[in-house]
């Protein structure tokens, strides 16, 4: 083996096992990279699944909508502001009943509104012991696993119980909003100031515990992007 070829093979063994170490730093446990998880249907409860978009392309768009409804999905809840695929659900799946509670994904605050609206959407579909529903935003990173989070708070989850069982299902789940969706509990359940604050830190305090590098997963998945354009 030439010097430059040791070299080359040296840098790709390098580089796969930072991958792998990366992963593994999101407590997954997993040797997989994050453009692997980016559309894969998470199972976080029977009835209740977190995923990535449906593609653009039309092919595999209606590969993978077959996929769901084969896993039983028959809710989705669509949480991107940029983007809505209700008509191609009703034309390629009319009898899937499909939502969309659209938000913008900038790293700030989320709208105690949309967490009502989507928990009220998700909560009265699962009423229905044969539902199933799929909530889903561009990369399954943030918006959708945020909105997972809230609906299992209503359901009775505790904060870190909620937060694990997004994390075991959906390992590139950061879970960013959160502390957006607990501050919304609180003021549900009217939770005086100091309740509501210890909440907050309680999300704080996990996400310390439970790190989840998102630039470096974002960055992954954009890449997965560019080669599947």
């Amino acid at each position: 083996m030439s010097q430059a070829l040791s070299i080359i093979v040296c840098i790709k063994d390098y580089l796969v096992k930072g991958i792998k170490f990366k992963v593994k730093n999101i407590n997954t446990g997993s040797d997989s990279s994050p453009a692997s998880w980016w559309r894969k249907l998470c199972k976080v409860t029977d009835q209740l699944f977190v995923c990535g978009d449906l593609p653009h392309n039309p092919a595999k768009f209606e590969l993978m909508l077959a996929g769901w409804v084969d896993a039983g999905v028959t809710h989705i809840v669509d949480v991107r502001g940029e983007w809505s695929d209700e008509k191609k659900v009703s034309e390629l799946q009319p009898q899937v009943v499909y939502s969309w509670l659209g938000t913008h994904d900038d790293g700030g605050l989320q709208d105690a509104e949309w967490f009502n609206v989507g928990v009220e959407t998700i909560c009265e579909a699962l009423a229905d012991p044969n539902a199933k529903v799929v909530v889903h935003c561009h990369m399954g990173v943030n918006r959708a696993p945020s909105m997972v989070f809230a609906a299992l708070l209503e359901l009775g989850f505790d904060i870190e119980g909620a937060l694990d069982a997004i994390r075991d299902a959906r390992p590139i789940a950061k879970i960013l909003y959160a502390e957006s969706a607990v501050a919304w509990f609180a003021d549900r359940n009217g939770w005086g100031t100091s309740q509501r604050a210890e909440a907050q830190m309680r999300v704080r305090s996990w996400h310390v515990s439970n790190p989840a590098d998102v630039g470096w997963i974002i960055s992954r998945i954009r890449l997965a992007e560019i080669e599947v354009a």
